[in-house]
């Protein structure tokens, strides 16, 4: 009995040990905001972190002094006024317990901030892109900043990312960043003479749900099979794990032999696959902080035939959370459309390109247009200046309002006229045909039949024809995993592939 006595005493003492430990926690910061950091420019200045229970915190910034208290949990937050682009300048954080130190962050400067998020293609480093022996040596910049989220998959939302902080713009910075988010980061900051900070938060081989809030994709009952491929997945776990193994012995084995390791099938990584995991780990913990907008370049993982019908409504799901969570408004959200990769047949990449095309119905939204810029054989094309340049074409539309051509054609209507069909196009001033002919259009009857067809450019629109079709009823333009297409509009921004039915 005594022992036992003894034994509850000292797990009393120790509770009580981090109970008071907790009590007197020194304030602390989430780690996005540090050192070199941007705040978004005409927006609230939002600061928040952790600190004793009922403590109070006092913030100084830009001549602004504000002192909030903390709940019973530790968690403070204070917003401070809005203002102008500028800096650099110094924000100070201390709390009242005896013996704190203040926290002080250096070299703040006030601009705009954008999210860059997806997969591997937007994720591919600045030294891997055809430009970067051109570029690389060139990338400083003390008005760019740039900040690299670690890989977290999380099954909660949690409230800070793992990362080394916010850096100025180098050769050094710059290599491992997004290439795509970089060079849209660049141009921004060129045209629009205001600091730039962007935040990398990528996943390569990642399928677009596990960017979403859980909540958001139960709110779709639509999006129920997402989670019953989740189930398959992790019902064959144990058999991929042994899977693995057996691999990475046998690599192992003929390298130690001097022989060419085998290939191997590519396996997901399991926890970044689950739906949600990926916003929890990587995406919540930036919602605090104001944002101009987000760029994103993501869909190859949703190209399986079993997915591909769901991603407009992971992508509208995904879009109109994001807007939520971050309460800044319908920032502009700014996305690429997969490029041309022969793949196999296990996947359907027209399908999918049509996908994201129907996500452009969502208000503030832009799409660039890579069917030209790919690599047949490489799903991970070196062109990422272009795709850059074409992000920062929306931007500068879509959030800047400059008057300026921002968006290759795209299909607005397609209707049958005397024995052929004519496509409407959006976007589609000083239409052309790079070569003789429009090349990757099909026709089809009312049997659904898609045969090759002959298009020629009328003013803004094509005229598509075959004399195998005499009636047709349909169109569609680029419809491969790599089709060949050379149809642009006058500011050589490619036309979008599509289909003038959602399917047959």
């Amino acid at each position: 009995m005594n022992s036992v006595w003894k034994l509850g005493w000292a797990v009393m003492l120790a509770v009580t040990a981090v109970c008071a430990a907790a009590a007197q926690a020194q304030v602390a910061l989430p780690k996005i905001l540090s050192d070199h950091m941007v705040v978004q420019r005409d927006l609230p200045v939002h600061v928040w972190g952790t600190a004793s229970a009922d403590e109070a915190v006092t913030v100084s910034f830009r001549g602004e002094r504000q002192t909030v208290k903390a709940g019973w949990i530790g968690r403070w937050s204070v917003y401070l006024k809005p203002g102008a682009a500028g800096g650099p300048f110094e924000m100070t954080v201390s709390g009242s317990g005896a013996g704190e130190k203040a926290i002080a962050l250096h070299d703040i400067l006030v601009g705009d901030v954008w999210v860059a998020s997806g997969q591997s293609n937007m994720e591919f480093e600045m030294f891997k892109a055809a430009t970067a022996s051109a570029d690389l040596p060139k990338a400083d910049n003390p008005r760019i900043r740039l900040l690299i989220v670690n890989k977290k998959a999380a099954d909660y939302p949690l409230d800070d990312v793992e990362t080394t902080g916010w850096a100025a713009s180098t050769p050094e910075t710059a290599k491992n960043f997004s290439a795509v988010a970089w060079y849209f980061a660049r141009e921004i900051e060129a045209r629009e003479h205001v600091p730039v900070g962007v935040i990398d938060s990528t996943w390569g081989g990642t399928p677009g749900e596990a960017w979403v809030r859980m909540t958001a994709l139960g709110e779709d009952a639509a999006l129920n099979p997402l989670f019953a491929t989740r189930g398959k997945m992790m019902d064959g776990q144990a058999d991929a794990l042994r899977s693995v193994d057996y691999e990475q012995k046998q690599i192992a084995e003929a390298k130690a032999a001097g022989k060419t390791p085998p290939h191997f099938a590519w396996h997901p990584p399991l926890p970044a696959w689950g739906p949600g995991n990926l916003y929890n780990g990587m995406i919540a913990p930036l919602v605090p902080l104001p944002i101009r907008g987000a760029i994103w370049y993501q869909g190859e993982s949703n190209s399986a035939l079993e997915r591909w019908p769901l991603y407009n409504r992971i992508m509208r799901a995904l879009i109109e959370d994001w807007r939520r969570q971050w309460a800044v408004g319908d920032f502009p959200f700014l996305y690429v459309q997969i490029s041309n990769f022969k793949s196999t047949p296990a996947e359907d990449w027209a399908n999918l390109r049509q996908q994201q095309v129907e996500t452009l119905g969502l208000k503030n939204t832009a799409m660039a247009v890579t069917i030209d810029i790919g690599n047949p054989n490489d799903v991970h094309p070196t062109d990422k200046v272009d795709v850059g340049h074409r992000l920062a074409l929306a931007a500068q539309a879509l959030s800047y309002g400059e008057a300026v051509e921002y968006s290759g054609p795209v299909l607005r209507q397609a209707v049958p006229e005397n024995g052929a069909m004519r496509v409407w196009f959006n976007h589609a001033k000083g239409l052309n045909a790079k070569g003789s002919a429009v090349t990757s259009v099909e026709v089809a009857g009312r049997d659904g039949k898609f045969v090759p067809a002959r298009a020629v450019i009328e003013g803004e629109t094509i005229v598509a024809s075959s004399p195998d079709v005499p009636e047709p009823v349909a169109v569609r333009y680029g419809w491969a995993n790599s089709p060949e297409c050379n149809l642009f509009n006058g500011e050589g921004l490619p036309a979008s592939p599509f289909t003038s039915v959602k399917s047959y």
